[in-house]
């Protein structure tokens, strides 16, 4: 349907946004200011159904809103996470508005971290199909976290949004801690045809991979490769950290001997504990033994920038 001008009508999105993240925590932006420079661009934004609800629950809400073009999410990756559990799957496209600390997935994807820029992308950008990961039910859109990250995460949550000089040198001394005080997490993994026990330090499992490069830290080579990276450190010493740092500073880590790496559509991680801490885009989340993650393949359609104007 157009209008009588030959225009097409203006997207109807529902806006939801997650006031804990990143550029709204301290205030410098609120949803009615969001609402009001979305409508300024000419989206027609209809009201939240169920604006009282736990973050999921708006999300899920949204996405069954009947007519809507879209569900524009405004915070940061794991936000956008949770948005791709309601949307994973279904007709209606995320949109993203990139308002947290990161922005990882819009940088995969070129949506422009300025505002007014990523609005635009809202009004007339293209459908673009991504894949998803998912582990016991839970989506995630980049990476999905064992181990060392998972226990530091906790710090950082606890200080979002007012992190200090003083917390990030906490943050850097329990790191040092961590080296050497607690013992390597056990595991058996199963990696197609073979099953094997692992201790490690740090276990990541990849939407896609990523990209090797100067500069390129934390960037993925692409978002619908149809397949999972495993990537495993067993060791992680202090000289250790030092060695891969500097191998993720260059661009050139994939093959440095204290990295295993490996591609797979599924795979299985099992433990002897009740529940392991497991860290999807950034969020940690507590999921029970064993851990069973697949791809999703081109599973999530996304509002991008418009071909050619990227």
């Amino acid at each position: 349907m157009t209008k009588q001008n030959g225009e097409a009508p203006a997207r109807r999105i529902v806006l939801v946004a997650n006031v804990a993240a990143g550029s709204l925590v301290d205030g410098g932006l609120t949803p009615e200011t969001l609402r009001a420079r979305l409508e300024a661009a000419g989206l027609a934004v209809v009201p939240e159904p169920r604006p009282e609800a736990s973050l999921p629950d708006r999300l899920a809400a949204a996405a069954e809103l009947p007519g809507i073009d879209a569900v524009a999410v405004a915070g940061g990756d794991g936000t956008l996470a949770c948005a791709a559990q309601a949307l994973t799957g279904q007709a209606v496209p995320l949109g993203i508005l990139p308002l947290g600390t990161m922005n990882l997935l819009a940088r995969d994807l070129g949506i422009p971290l300025d505002l007014d820029a990523a609005i635009a992308v809202l009004a007339h950008g293209s459908l673009r199909p991504i894949d998803a990961g998912e582990v016991n039910g839970h989506v995630f859109l980049i990476n999905s976290v064992l181990g060392l990250p998972a226990r530091l995460a906790r710090h950082r949550e606890a200080k979002r949004g007012r992190m200090g000089l003083a917390d990030l040198l906490r943050m850097a001394a329990g790191l040092l801690r961590h080296l050497g005080r607690y013992p390597r997490e056990r595991a058996v993994l199963t990696l197609g045809d073979e099953t094997r026990r692992i201790r490690f330090r740090t276990l990541a499992v990849v939407c896609g991979d990523y990209r090797e490069g100067l500069g390129q830290v934390l960037s993925r080579a692409g978002v619908d490769g149809g397949h999972l990276t495993l990537y495993l450190v067993e060791t992680l010493s202090a000289a250790r950290l030092v060695r891969l740092g500097l191998g993720f500073a260059v661009g050139e880590w994939r093959r440095l001997p204290d990295l295993e790496r490996h591609e797979a559509r599924a795979l299985t991680l099992d433990a002897r504990r009740r529940a392991l801490r497991v860290m999807n885009d950034g969020e940690v989340v507590l999921i029970a033994p064993p851990l069973r993650y697949r791809i999703r393949p081109v599973a999530l359609r996304v509002l991008v920038p418009a071909e050619g104007a990227r």
